[in-house]
């Protein structure tokens, strides 16, 4: 290892938690504004504010809005699971508590390995197909789903998990030469999509008052800063090390859901958390550690 490694992997890692602090406050953000505008209205706004920001970053950048890499399979089958993601979780964000949404959403890593192994041909070891076991076990203790505090809407948080596991899958497979501002762009874009289908289902539209609109304005600002804040992560420290951090995520979302939402997680949603938390970190540690026999 170098002697600038260490100095790399400090800045990596405060980028990383900078990000999930981003992506905490967007989220909270976002459950706010649905106080006072109907989802699909509120997804929309939210879309057309981020594709704004992003576009911008690309005119900077010199980069194309648009590239012949978009209509790809790769990036077909990414824009679908960006659209389903969206979709459900700002579902999940309007109906369901923040805390559960965000816990749940830690399993996509997880289903990111599994999917990994099985799409790509990735070796996945004994060990970590254990470690996603007790992940999904915590996910069911988080669901209850055969027991009396079950919730319908928490389903909405597993399927914009499911979503944005295979967006995550599809962006390996995706071409290199589209860049991270061209990648925001087309998600953004997706965005918007899923707020046009669930607004095209919803009986009556509410319209934003200025409250969420300004709500709305600055989930996009700091959901864009949060990308660019994930992307510097990646680029800046090893993967391995900075990847962990990522689990800071919903640190903040139990603090923001506690003190802004008012909600209290009980000891089978803590758990099931620390256990999707702990098998994800150990999952992470391992493919850091033996990629090809873990």
């Amino acid at each position: 290892m170098s002697h600038a490694a260490p100095r790399a992997n400090l800045w990596g890692s405060a980028f990383m938690v900078l990000a999930m602090v981003g992506f905490g406050i967007e989220d909270a953000l976002f459950k706010a504004a649905t106080a006072s505008v109907s989802p699909g209205i509120g997804t929309i706004l939210f879309g057309v504010f981020g594709f704004t920001g992003f576009a911008a970053l690309c005119v900077r950048a010199g980069d194309p809005l648009w590239s012949p890499h978009f209509f790809s399979a790769a990036m077909g089958w990414r824009s679908v699971f960006e659209l389903s993601g969206r979709l459900f979780y700002a579902l999940a964000l309007a109906f369901a508590p923040l805390s559960t949404t965000s816990a749940i959403l830690q399993a996509a890593p997880l289903v990111v390995t599994l999917g990994a192994a099985a799409v790509l041909g990735e070796r996945v070891g004994p060990r970590r197909w254990i470690a996603m076991g007790v992940g999904f076990a915590g996910v069911l203790m988080i669901l209850r789903p055969f027991g009396e505090g079950f919730s319908p809407t928490l389903l909405f948080a597993v399927a914009g998990m499911l979503g944005f596991a295979g967006r995550d899958l599809a962006t390996r497979a995706s071409a290199p030469g589209l860049s991270s501002w061209q990648l925001g762009t087309s998600g953004f874009a997706m965005v918007v999509l899923a707020g046009l289908l669930i607004t095209a289902f919803e009986a009556t539209p509410r319209l934003p008052d200025p409250r969420a609109t300004l709500l709305l304005l600055g989930a996009g600002i700091v959901g864009v800063a949060a990308y660019t804040a994930l992307t510097r992560a990646m680029r800046t420290g090893e993967v391995s090390v900075v990847a962990p951090f990522r689990y800071s995520r919903l640190l903040v979302a139990l603090v923001l859901a506690a003190i802004l939402f008012g909600e209290r997680p009980g000891a089978l949603t803590l758990i099931g958390a620390t256990l999707i938390v702990g098998s994800g970190l150990y999952t992470l540690v391992r493919s850091g550690r033996a990629p090809k026999t873990a």
